[in-house]
């Protein structure tokens, strides 16, 4: 038990900034939608077919101001997002009249806020060190309540400390802790899993990574160049036809060499906030080439699709956003805590002074 209470503590103290960054942007990133504050973020999603059809043609079929993707709006948020090269975007309201625009991330809080919890702002790199925090997150939980049970006589539940003292902030982060731990354990697995395929193994199964990597892969690439010619209205048209019960969330540009234009959408029973139904079709003629329904992937698969709706609080509406909110709070003042007991609230030595022996007194004879 001396052992997992050191190992508890060295690690806590190194990766403890990092979960405290990522609890806090990620209780931010829940509300997202909410302080996204622009004209039109309110208005009603509009699905039909015809509309999506015309504003994707007068958004994607413009050859100079063409973006790289182009995601409508939700139930949620009513702006259209338009991603550009170099982190350049822009709003749009459903109508395809720009409402802002941005040539860098750092001029919208929401996504640079975006890149720090997912990222660190440091591309593929920083999400494996996310990653490495959440996987030591979970060690965290269990070797926390494996020390907690210890000392469970004098739990007492405080949202903060009852002095700043280290003795108070230890038994606050103990007792805390094991309050707050099934959520952490939901947002910290998730995460990990997110980042870490393989990890998925765990929950679902050994065969589930390879199961999800073959389920999820697109059509092989094709040699095609971007036509500037297109019939975006078309490809939605196509996509209605195919899945007239699905909502239409984003259209993508070839990436690299692939030659694939991507369609995706969202079927009725998808928690998925962009779904994982998908169509893919030829950049240099729009032809349809191929197409996935989320309906016919494997019982695993779906159960994979899960995890990032309840990680991000995509279902359940207000209730569990707040939920998963707590979650993130939690994390960030426990991390936050533990770093600063650890580097900066050490206990003082105790200093022992030497005695000297004492001396026999002896009285005078008479």
């Amino acid at each position: 038990m001396k052992l997992i209470d050191t190992l508890h503590r060295w690690t806590g103290g190194i990766i403890g900034l990092v979960l405290a960054i990522l609890g806090l942007t990620g209780a931010l990133l829940v509300h997202k939608d909410s302080w996204v504050l622009l004209p039109h973020a309110g208005d009603a999603q509009v699905q039909e077919t015809a509309h999506l059809a015309a504003v994707t043609q007068q958004v994607m079929g413009d050859p100079v101001a063409q973006p790289q993707s182009l995601t409508f709006a939700s139930q949620n948020f009513g702006l259209l997002r338009l991603t550009f090269k170099e982190g350049a975007g822009a709003y749009a309201d459903q109508d395809g009249t720009i409402v802002t625009r941005w040539q860098s991330q750092w001029e919208r809080p929401e996504i640079w806020m975006f890149d720090l919890h997912h990222h660190l702002f440091s591309g593929d790199s920083g999400e494996t060190v996310i990653g490495i925090a959440a996987v030591c997150g979970l060690f965290f939980v269990v070797t926390g309540i494996l020390l907690w049970w210890k000392t469970r006589k004098t739990f007492a539940f405080r949202l903060w400390p009852a002095r700043m003292s280290r003795p108070a902030i230890v038994r606050h982060h103990r007792d805390l802790g094991v309050v707050i731990a099934p959520l952490l354990l939901l947002s910290l697995l998730t995460g990990a899993i997110l980042v870490f395929r393989p990890l998925a193994a765990l929950m679902f199964g050994p065969g589930a990574p390879a199961l999800i990597d073959k389920a999820l892969q697109g059509p092989p690439p094709r040699p095609a160049k971007l036509n500037d010619q297109l019939d975006w209205a078309q490809m939605i048209r196509t996509a209605r036809a195919r899945f007239p019960d699905a909502e239409v969330r984003s259209i993508s540009l070839p990436r690299k060499d692939n030659g694939l234009i991507t369609l995706r959408m969202r079927s009725p029973e998808e928690w998925l906030p962009n779904g994982r139904t998908t169509l893919w079709f030829a950049a240099d003629n729009g032809a349809l080439v191929a197409s996935r329904d989320a309906a016919d992937l494997p019982m695993t698969v779906r159960g994979y699709n899960l995890l990032y709706p309840l990680h991000t609080a995509k279902v359940g509406g207000l209730p569990f956003r707040i939920v998963m909110t707590l979650s993130g709070l939690a994390l960030t003042l426990l991390g936050s805590l533990a770093v600063w007991t650890f580097w900066f609230r050490k206990p003082k030595a105790v200093r022992t002074s030497a005695r000297r022996p004492a001396v026999p007194r002896y009285r005078q004879s008479s």
